[in-house]
């Protein structure tokens, strides 16, 4: 698969993870317009992370402005002020659109992709937890999220895989199958049990589980430190992210 396609695949992968988590959030919403889906939560506490809106690329420069205008006024219509609008680093036009509306750089990520028939690591043999979605809460509460994060989700949306450290609950991810590409997300390892490749090993998990269900592709998003954990899975480098703020 293309650079460019793996990107597609992943961005609707996404957005509809964001679909699926909006449903167990009150008022929630993922608005789609020409150009912006917007993930509207306008209630706590998923209203402090799932804010964001993905813009997309090379579009022309009326949709530019329409775009973030619809975005704009999805937000407003739910008294919404912090949102993030993402954008590829590669999209000069609408970086420079929100730029000029007084648009800040806040914070950026790597989106990563790979097709997996490329899957570089053999399946991992970790000591795995057959834990549900309370304790998948607990752990997330753990690691810093707000209280109460998910918690109206459908857990039969997501695929879930926790691992212990002696006998303990120390790192979690999940997952989210969409027409063929497996998302995998909140990627966590208590402190204590990091540097022991928990991450990668479940990571590669998922990436194997997800084949073996039929997927042809996994993608993710990366912080910086995270990406050479990813690339030896074998997840490709597809650009940065660029989260804007108001």
């Amino acid at each position: 698969m293309t650079d460019a396609e793996l990107y597609r695949r992943g961005a609707r992968t996404l957005l509809a993870s964001w679909d699926a988590i909006a449903r167990g959030s009150r008022d929630a919403a993922v608005i789609r317009s020409e150009g912006v889906a917007c993930a509207v939560f306008p209630h706590e506490p998923e209203r402090a992370v799932y804010n964001n809106a993905l813009l997309e690329r090379d579009l022309a420069p009326f949709e530019r402005a329409a775009a973030v205008d619809a975005m704009q006024a999805a937000y407003a219509s739910a008294a919404v002020e912090r949102f993030a609008a993402w954008v590829h680093e590669s999209d000069t036009g609408m970086r420079g659109e929100l730029e000029a509306r007084g648009y800040t750089l806040d914070t950026t990520t790597r989106a990563m992709g790979m097709a997996l028939a490329d899957l570089r690591l053999p399946r991992p043999e970790i000591d795995l937890v057959p834990a549900g979605w309370p304790e998948y809460l607990g752990h997330l509460r753990r690691v810093g999220l707000p209280p109460g994060l998910l918690s109206g989700v459908d857990p039969d949306a997501f695929h879930l895989l926790s691992a212990r450290v002696d006998g303990e609950d120390a790192a979690t991810a999940i997952a989210f199958d969409r027409d063929g590409d497996c998302g995998i997300y909140n990627v966590s390892t208590l402190e204590h049990a990091r540097r022991r490749g928990l991450g990668t090993a479940l990571t590669a998990l998922h990436a194997h589980d997800a084949r073996a269900r039929g997927c042809r592709s996994a993608s993710l998003q990366s912080t910086e430190t995270a990406e050479r954990v990813y690339a030896a899975v074998g997840f490709r480098d597809l650009g940065r992210i660029l989260e804007y703020v108001p």
